[in-house]
């Protein structure tokens, strides 16, 4: 087991640092780590460090020390980003955390036009704030250094803008009237930008459809069975960084 994660605002350079606050006090009091232990400290954008703790003081207060140099994680390439529409309940959330867990760089949350959740106002900015404290827990828990961004939501034509930068688009797709290639067997690049579309529950829209296919997207299929929204995307990342070599 790898050691666990805390988050701070800069990584420490020096021997000794003092963990207060929120993570503090999760490390003291939830994960009651006592003098010894190995912890990583991180900024979440792959800067990190490595030490020992010292002590535990109270009940928010850890002391770490013999902090190693401060490293930084390369950007992984291929980059893989999921753009995810948007889904009822606490999917989103469950969406956000599997395929954080699973290695994702990037998730764009997507209002669709079959979406039955709408992110408007007040309701969206919480919403979009769940899902980023979602992917920052999950990368803690993941023992990542470098959480996934978790962009603004976009719109279909922001959605098209993206995929048309892409080194390679593709659009989860699983309908028997529609032409589709198994993600399983598609041609990838080794290098650059990948992105996802991960439709609705009711499915992406022919209008969708084709304004993505303009932009160069291609329509994928990952098997015979069909998955929910909060599925999908995690399937399809794992899948990917199989095939692409990062996770050899």
């Amino acid at each position: 087991m790898t050691a666990p994660v805390f988050v701070v605002e800069q990584v420490p350079g020096g021997p000794e640092f003092v963990l207060e606050g929120s993570e503090g006090r999760h490390a003291v009091s939830v994960k009651r780590l006592r003098a010894g232990e190995d912890v990583v400290l991180t900024d979440g954008h792959g800067r990190w460090t490595q030490g020992v703790v010292r002590a535990a003081e109270g009940k928010d207060r850890l002391v770490v020390m013999d902090l190693v140099t401060v490293r930084e994680e390369p950007r992984p390439t291929p980059r893989i980003t999921v753009v995810q529409a948007l889904p009822k309940g606490d999917r989103g959330e469950l969406a956000v955390e599997t395929t954080t867990e699973t290695g994702v760089d990037a998730i764009v949350p997507w209002q669709a036009s079959r979406c039955i959740t709408q992110w408007k106002g007040d309701r969206g900015l919480k919403s979009l704030a769940k899902w980023r404290n979602t992917a920052r827990e999950a990368g803690k828990q993941s023992r990542r250094v470098r959480f996934p961004e978790v962009a603004d939501a976009m719109t279909t034509k922001q959605v098209a803008a993206l995929l048309a930068t892409a080194d390679f688009a593709a659009v989860l797709h699983e309908d028997r009237e529609h032409d589709s290639e198994p993600l399983a067997t598609v041609q990838l690049p080794t290098q650059g930008e990948i992105v996802l579309v991960v439709g609705p529950e009711g499915g992406v829209s022919p209008d969708e459809l084709a304004i993505f296919a303009s932009a160069g997207a291609r329509t994928c299929r990952l098997g015979t069975s069909v998955l929910r929204t909060s599925t999908a995307g995690t399937a399809a990342t794992a899948l990917l960084l199989g095939r692409t070599g990062r996770w050899s």
